[in-house]
């Protein structure tokens, strides 16, 4: 048994469409619909097309992506899985269920492989040991053992206060590229100052709650920064403004429950771009790198090269390419831009498959009618 878990808020069509799609799957499985306090209450079947049983919880408020744990909560206490999706994300196969069954019992949570066919891209997001929340996989024990999601988060950066948990537990989290997903992404009704003002938020607490002492301030500071520059690009400002007051007259209410340094090192990627560059080293010597395709954890990924004592070139120069991302989707897109260049490109972290194109394109999905 594996429960799906789909929070929803007025997108009937949407919906609709998700759960079409889960109903061509043959594996055993339920899924939980919370309703996150729709104008127009949702409306779902009982049985999908495969004989999937549907429950639909409906809130009074919206709860954000602690609508989540309700939904876990209500599920079969049979399911040893419960399959974060988004009301507009479905797996594209049922391949991911052998996926989850190989997985060692500390594996906490699975992160999928998840494509945006309409940006003809993957979902940017997430780090190695931290999973996006419309394409994960977590065992049902170890989320109601840890709690589940912080309603404080409301959305934005709660996965990465969730993994957090998870690897303070001593567990792991692992991406899989078996387990796809599609994500259709609807940008309707997207409020950038309001994304903007969660980010500055959130991210600023989980840095305040699990950063070694020694980094915390600096953490923050970069945080700061990175979402000044967003805000800007994003023509929110106002929103970067507003997240940050709030993350000053709240941050010294964060209880603190600083990462052992390995830990911390896992959870930023720090210490799976150190492995890969030792892995790479090994396979085959370069004395300099160039950094390209800049993006989440850039910074992480150039203290790495920076402690493995090689150069970082202008890109004229550098003997070999480091793809300068540790988010996974946009990492192994970079990656398979880069394929067939005439220099050596390294990921770095150690993807299986990241140097091959496993899924060229995107899959040609049909009709949810």
């Amino acid at each position: 048994m594996i429960t799906f878990v789909l929070p929803t808020r007025d997108r009937p069509v949407m919906l609709a469409s998700t759960l079409a799609r889960l109903g061509r799957l043959t594996l055993t499985s339920e899924v939980v619909v919370v309703d996150n306090a729709s104008t127009i209450p949702a409306c779902v079947p009982r049985f999908l097309a495969n004989g999937s049983s549907v429950r639909l919880i409906r809130q009074e408020v919206n709860t954000g992506a602690a609508a989540r744990n309700i939904g876990v909560a209500a599920s079969d206490a049979s399911s040893r899985w419960v399959v974060m999706l988004d009301d507009d994300s479905y797996p594209i196969d049922d391949g991911f269920a052998d996926v989850l069954e190989r997985q060692p019992a500390d594996v906490a949570a699975v992160s999928a492989d998840i494509h945006v066919p309409r940006l003809c891209a993957r979902e940017s997001g997430g780090l190695p040991e931290v999973f996006i929340g419309c394409g994960a996989a977590i065992r049902r024990e170890a989320f109601l053992s840890l709690g589940g999601y912080d309603p404080a988060f409301d959305y934005y950066a709660e996965e990465y206060d969730l993994a957090a948990r998870i690897l303070l537990h001593g567990s792991r989290v692992v991406f899989e590229r078996e387990f796809r997903v599609v994500h259709e992404k609807d940008t309707a009704r997207r409020d950038m100052d309001v994304i903007v003002s969660r980010l500055v938020r959130n991210n600023g607490w989980v840095t305040q709650r699990y950063a070694p002492e020694d980094q915390r301030r600096s953490e923050i500071r970069r945080i700061r920064r990175r979402y000044r520059e967003f805000g800007r690009h994003e023509s929110a400002l106002a929103g970067y403004a507003n997240g940050l007051r709030q993350l000053r007259a709240s941050i010294q209410r964060e209880r603190r429950a600083p990462m052992p340094q390995r830990i911390f090192d896992r959870f930023t990627g720090l210490s799976h771009a150190r492995d890969a560059l030792q892995v790479e080293f090994a396979r085959r010597r370069f004395g300099s790198v160039g950094v390209v395709d800049a993006g989440k954890n850039c910074h992480v990924v150039l203290q790495a090269v920076a402690e493995f004592g090689v150069p970082i070139r202008e890109l004229a120069d550098a003997e070999v390419l480091v793809i300068g991302t540790l988010s996974p989707g946009p990492m192994l897109d970079a990656v398979e831009r880069w394929i067939g260049s005439e220099r050596r490109v390294i990921a770095p972290w150690m993807v299986p498959g990241a140097r091959r194109v496993a899924w060229a394109g995107y899959p040609d999905i049909p009709d949810a009618a």
